[in-house]
């Protein structure tokens, strides 16, 4: 026997043209290859419920409802352009969808090549893996999660979209030996510093990319204990990694992102004086001007250069 009939096809099909077109509109998607994973991958099979947040607390929408109208809504809200909530415990969010966009930028800085290898920490829903498969194909990508039902999930939706990459329940902090070495990595969960491992199990001049504080840094890997790189332009919020709570508001420390990613990055040796003082003495420092630098056991974040004057250690991975 096959795979179910897709009863949302025709309408998803619609809806991702918009997407792309959205998507597009912001700046993303111009590699061909990228728009087509897009156009072609079908969201809504990797988010059959999800939350949205109301009055009482968050409310459920699936494909199986009833309700013809909350069908629709259904629909409609896994191809907007936002992060999706799929996971609600005791009220609380512990896992989402990221948003669509931020996807096609993280897929654009991660500057795959045909035939190369990539590490996702992070599985999710698996739609981010399914567009990797798309592009790579899926022998070339791997998937883990702490979370073993998370792990399950992400391999029933990629099997309903006709992908079958290696989705492996693991620590992802340990990477994936088993499958190593890797071209690429990308985690789409917060890490507080680079786990080792990851390295470790990289090619020469492999990329790595990670959301820490509130950005995404973006590490080229010279050798398994040597990497360096700066951060995106953009800001990001992801669950940590181990599923400890989203750092999901907009506004830091003094009410401003761009201080609070200073904070994110120094806070373990600046207090928030500390901090504040050398944010505004710099002049609001826009992300791209910080870096991280891994060398052997160490592993430090800056500001503009390696070994200038400003440098804090981040915490042990």
């Amino acid at each position: 026997m096959g795979e179910p009939r897709d009863e949302f096809a025709g309408a998803g099909a619609l809806a991702r043209r918009a997407l792309v077109r959205e998507v597009e509109a912001e700046g993303e998607l111009a590699d061909p290859a990228w728009r087509a994973a897009f156009e072609e991958v079908p969201r809504h099979l990797f988010v059959p419920y999800y939350y949205v947040p109301g009055p009482g607390g968050y409310e459920r929408l699936w494909s199986g409802d009833p309700d013809a109208g909350r069908r629709e809504r259904w629909l409609r809200g896994a191809y907007e352009d936002t992060a999706i909530a799929t996971r609600v415990r005791d009220g609380e969010l512990v896992s989402s969808a990221s948003q669509p966009s931020l996807m096609a930028l993280m897929l654009r800085a991660l500057d795959v090549r045909d035939g190369d290898d990539v590490l996702e920490i992070g599985a999710g829903t698996g739609y981010h893996a399914a567009l990797l498969c798309h592009r790579l194909g899926d022998r070339h990508v791997t998937t883990v999660d702490l979370d073993e039902e998370i792990a399950e999930s992400a391999r029933t939706h990629l099997a309903a979209a006709g992908h079958r990459p290696a989705v492996l329940a693991a620590d992802g902090a340990r990477g994936c030996p088993e499958h190593a070495p890797y071209d690429r990595i990308v985690a789409t969960c917060e890490v507080p510093s680079v786990p080792y491992p990851w390295l470790a199990q990289c090619r020469p001049d492999a990329l790595v990319l990670a959301p820490l504080s509130t950005g995404l840094v973006l590490l080229r890997v010279s050798d398994g204990t040597h990497a360096e790189g700066r951060f995106l332009a953009t800001s990001a919020y992801f669950v940590a990694l181990r599923g400890a709570a989203a750092r999901v508001s907009g506004r830091g420390p003094a009410g401003d992102q761009g201080f609070r990613f200073l904070w994110g990055l120094a806070g373990e040796v600046l207090d928030r004086r500390e901090a504040l003082s050398l944010w505004l003495r710099e002049g609001r420092p826009e992300r791209e001007r910080f870096g991280v630098t891994v060398s052997g056991d160490r592993q430090w974040a800056w500001l503009d250069d390696p070994g200038g004057p400003y440098a804090w250690p981040l915490p042990e991975a």
